[in-house]
């Protein structure tokens, strides 16, 4: 197998969970223009273009899981077969969009990453503001070890690792699809979730997006700026539990180059100033 065997798997969906996820997918359903729906106990679901967010009962800022979509159950089972040889070991699918082929695995930090093949679509088309779920982030206290896990055992592709001065890893970048990143690893001294960012395509659609939020008095708390690793455009904002959201624009589409190695400074994180440095 190569060693990106995951390229093609997206990322379809995500489950974070809430003290209050009633009031929370109240937010998903304003800001982000996805409309929820009450689908079982104390779960929700927003969906909007091509963006599915699963919100359930527990502590906040957590990930429940990240599901990843496979194009069709050949590319599911030849990536099942990848990561069982890795002597990982696997579990039922948490996700309730996937059926019964789908699998999961846990990552050094805890984290559950769902494999599966959709079986309806990401979100209803609409005239809402583009911006597909493109990528989540987490943070970790080993990052060796993470980047062992995504690239050597689930079979992402490593794009660009950011060092501080002694050499330590502080931040690694990996992709499934042709886009810079898929997941994101930030080393901090808990594991947590980081941020989950939707994809607008052009920086006019960041505007539109920034627009929509400023008239509904969501505040912008970091940005506009550019990332150094993925060159995207970013605007951030945190939803009522404190989880950040980006919204990006114009990331870059990796075919095949060497990975970069960037250094742990402000600079790198934003290349037009200020940063949210998370050590």
């Amino acid at each position: 197998m190569s060693a990106a065997v995951a390229a093609g798997a997206y990322l379809h969906h995500l489950e974070i969970t809430s003290a209050d996820p009633a009031a929370l997918a109240a937010f998903y359903v304003r800001a982000m223009q996805m409309p929820g729906e009450h689908v079982d106990g104390d779960r929700w679901i927003c969906r909007g273009p091509d963006r599915t967010l699963l919100i359930a009962r527990g502590a906040a800022n957590r990930l429940g899981f990240a599901a990843f979509a496979c194009r069709d159950a050949e590319a599911l089972a030849d990536l099942r077969r990848h990561i069982e040889s890795r002597g990982t070991v696997l579990e039922p699918s948490p996700s309730p969009l996937f059926d019964e082929c789908a699998f999961a695995a846990r990552d050094p930090a805890g984290n559950v990453i769902v494999f599966g093949v959709a079986g309806q679509p990401a979100g209803a088309p609409s005239r809402d503001l583009q911006g597909p779920l493109q990528h989540v982030t987490v943070n970790a206290t080993d990052l060796a070890a993470m980047e062992e896990f995504y690239v050597d055992r689930l079979g992402f592709a490593l794009s660009d690792r950011v060092r501080d001065d002694n050499g330590r890893l502080t931040t690694v970048f990996v992709r499934s699809t042709h886009e810079h990143h898929t997941v994101g690893m930030f080393l901090k001294d808990h594991a947590a979730l980081d941020h989950h960012s939707y994809e607008a395509g052009r920086w006019d659609t960041m505007r539109d997006w920034a627009d929509h939020l400023g008239a509904l008095r969501v505040p912008i708390f970091w940005g506009p700026g550019r990332h150094g690793p993925g060159n995207n455009l970013f605007i951030f904002i945190k939803d009522t539990d404190g989880n950040m959201i980006e919204i990006s624009a114009e990331i870059e589409y990796v075919r095949d180059r060497p990975v970069k190695e960037w250094k742990h400074e402000p600079y790198t994180l934003n290349l037009w100033g200020p940063a949210i440095m998370r050590i």
